[in-house]
């Protein structure tokens, strides 16, 4: 027999309630200081130039972007695949994404410097732009994880649940792959250009996003005193698992295929052995504490049995992440251009004198970059304390042997 899954609104009467306002305010605030900044002084203040376009702000953004659509991947394992266990889960996966899109979409429009410059970006459309295509995307998203959650939430709206379901699946698919075609289409980058990051970023996201649910859902339930039993973390425990594994096969494709690429040579040396920081975080950030920590705290049974090795391989994964994408989007610009490739070109001084460019993060990028996480912390507690996206017991017992088996 199914057990009937009851949900409560959170009560926001707590002082954990009110700190997490008050720091998301905080950071929200930063982030607008410094995007005001950021256009009365121009991006000068800025480490990022006009060769390295994309900074700090961007690594937020995308990676808000991508678990964004990572964490709805709990709710369409539910509707999508039929999967009864991570139905109690699948209102707040919703709501998360939609959170989560939000943020990492503001960061991107302060980040413009004149963000009324947005209006010109909808109203005239280049076709031939993937950025005009993820327009429609991320609008569009949100607003089918919005009829999908009034379809969850809505009893005389469930038989359209599957529906609304399969089509939020699909389009979090594309939209994930107009995210890394950004990239992919870019021919004058070596370091892009390349099919393989449209596989690579979808299960980039998926890792993301089910880590970032996992650390809201126990944060949540120890707020909200919501019993958590452990059956209800085992299993996406273990998808996780199975997403950093894939993450990496795409990781390791990707650089054999450049390595096969005799004309791509110079960059896998430059991001593998002497790109600095960019060599650094990709060994030590993102296989040593993205991959392989979290793979041990995951399946390794000496470190599993806790709850607190869930946290753990939570945040490593996180750190992986935006370690991945630092190495790939600043370091794929910090690259020189080779606007000749096997030719002697006398240096011009427009940057075409094969030099390594610099990069420093300043702290006005960083400032605006973590207010996005500020802004989706204050959508989503609002929206919990409003509407009821919260189950009153995940306990395996309340749940129900459907669940947990």
């Amino acid at each position: 027999m199914k057990h009937a899954i009851s949900y409560h609104t959170l009560a926001g009467n707590s002082p954990g309630f009110y700190g997490l306002l008050g720091a998301a305010a905080v950071l929200i605030l930063l982030g607008l200081f410094a995007s005001y900044n950021m256009e009365h002084h121009g991006h000068t203040i800025t480490g990022m130039t006009n060769q390295i376009v994309w900074g700090m702000p961007h690594i937020f953004a995308i990676f808000l972007i991508l678990a964004a659509s990572g964490v709805l991947n709990v709710a369409s394992i539910s509707s999508v695949f039929r999967k009864t266990f991570y139905h109690p889960l699948a209102r707040l996966s919703g709501l998360l994404a939609i959170t989560l899109l939000i943020g990492g979409l503001s960061v991107l429009v302060l980040d413009l410097g004149r963000p009324d410059r947005l209006v010109v970006a909808m109203t005239a459309y280049n076709f031939k732009s993937i950025f005009t295509w993820n327009i429609f995307l991320y609008n569009g998203f949100m607003l089918i994880v919005a009829i999908y959650l009034w379809f969850m939430m809505e009893r005389r709206m469930e038989r359209y649940y599957p529906i609304a379901g399969m089509v939020a699946f699909l389009w979090r698919l594309v939209l994930t792959t107009g995210t890394g075609s950004i990239f992919g289409f870019l021919i004058a980058r070596e370091a892009y250009n390349t099919a393989l990051l449209a596989p690579l970023f979808i299960s980039l996201s998926l890792s993301l996003g089910l880590a970032v649910f996992l650390l809201v859902l126990i944060i949540d339930c120890w707020e909200t005193h919501c019993p958590l039993g452990e059956g209800i973390l085992h299993r996406p425990k273990t998808l996780m698992g199975i997403f950093v594994g894939a993450v990496f096969y795409f990781v390791l494709v990707y650089h054999l295929t450049n390595l096969y690429i005799t004309g791509r040579h110079g960059v896998e040396y430059f991001i593998l052995v002497g790109g600095g920081i960019y060599t650094f975080l990709f060994w030590v950030g993102y296989l040593v504490v993205g991959t392989i920590l979290p793979l041990l705290l995951i399946y390794y049974p000496k470190f599993n049995q806790t709850r607190a090795s869930i946290i753990a391989a939570s945040v490593c994964i996180i750190v992986g992440g935006i370690s991945l994408l630092y190495v790939f989007i600043i370091g794929g610009q910090a690259y020189p251009l080779q606007i000749f490739p096997g030719m002697e070109v006398t240096a011009s001084g427009f940057f075409d004198d094969a030099k390594v460019h610099t990069y420093i993060p300043s702290h006005w990028e960083i400032m605006l970059g973590i207010s996005g996480f500020g802004i989706a912390a204050l959508l989503t507690a609002m929206a919990m304390k409003i509407l009821p996206f919260l189950p009153r017991s995940l306990a395996d017992a309340a749940v129900g042997p459907e669940f947990t088996d």
